[in-house]
């Protein structure tokens, strides 16, 4: 009797270890594609193969985007068949990347489902994805029409892939996200003062300048360029007081430039102390 509970039990657990099998394999092979796709499930130092042939496809696009509007280069025979060749491969990598993502990233429980994968799409960095890759069928094989070729350039876009690759993007977007009423604050506050910059100048040298300072839409290009401390020089007083409000909204604009600087640069810093206390100290 012993005898046969003992076969029962080897029996029921090779088919336990059958039926497991396949889905095993189609789970592991989703999180292999998973850890190498996502920087942060990656457990090695560095970034995975797939990551770094990624970047590398990322850097020799925009250096062939780049290298297209040069005249010379263009003129160069073969050039342009070295143009519609790369955007072909381009396109196939980015979109295989694309797709890879969108399956892969199931092994996150925050995007598991049909309703995680929405929620997936519509991430910032992966609309950035989206963007970067159309114009590669957009404009694939068109020449002629400028507003075409115009849009071919936006294919530069895929720089901005590169934000998920660095660790240093993603504690800087976690620093911003946290002092973003911080920051709101100091918009509003530069804001304000454009106004009242705009109004008081509008106000002094209206009837002077009427084309720079007519009303206060106008005068408004001298407060911007005044408060971000460009100083184009196009437009200036000449009156004695718009002289004196024009030295006082510089020297205000200082601290209109240094309060989100002063922000940010602390919001990174605490990001990143914080980040190091999380790591384990070295053996």
């Amino acid at each position: 009797m012993s005898e046969q509970i003992r076969i029962d039990k080897c029996i029921s657990l090779l088919n336990t270890s059958l039926m497991s099998e396949t889905p095993s394999h189609k789970t592991t092979l989703r999180a292999t594609l998973h850890r190498q796709l996502d920087p942060r499930s990656w457990a090695k130092p560095g970034l995975s193969p797939i990551n770094l042939m990624i970047i590398a496809s990322i850097v020799a696009a925009v250096i062939l985007t780049i290298a297209e509007t040069e005249p010379t280069l263009r003129a160069l025979p073969g050039f342009s068949l070295l143009i519609t060749i790369s955007d072909q491969i381009f396109a196939l990598v980015f979109t295989a990347e694309l797709i890879a993502r969108f399956w892969s990233i199931g092994e996150n429980p925050e995007f598991r489902g049909i309703s995680g994968r929405l929620k997936y799409l519509i991430r910032p960095s992966t609309l950035i994805d989206i963007a970067a890759l159309s114009p590669y069928y957009l404009t694939m094989g068109s020449d002629g029409n400028f507003m075409l070729r115009l849009f071919r350039f936006l294919r530069i876009l895929t720089l901005a892939k590169l934000g998920r690759y660095s660790e240093a993007m993603h504690v800087l977007s976690q620093a911003l996200h946290r002092r973003r009423y911080e920051l709101l604050i100091s918009l509003a506050f530069a804001c304000v003062l454009l106004l009242i910059s705009a109004t008081f100048l509008f106000l002094l040298e209206g009837e002077l300048q009427p084309d720079a300072f007519g009303s206060i839409p106008r005068a408004l290009w001298w407060s911007v360029a005044t408060l971000t401390t460009v100083g184009y020089g196009d437009v200036y007083p000449l009156t004695a007081l718009g002289k004196v409000f024009g030295g006082l909204t510089a020297l205000t604009g200082i601290g209109v430039i240094a309060m989100p600087t002063g922000i940010i640069a602390a919001a990174f810093s605490d990001a990143f102390q914080e980040r190091l206390n999380k790591q384990p100290p070295p053996q």
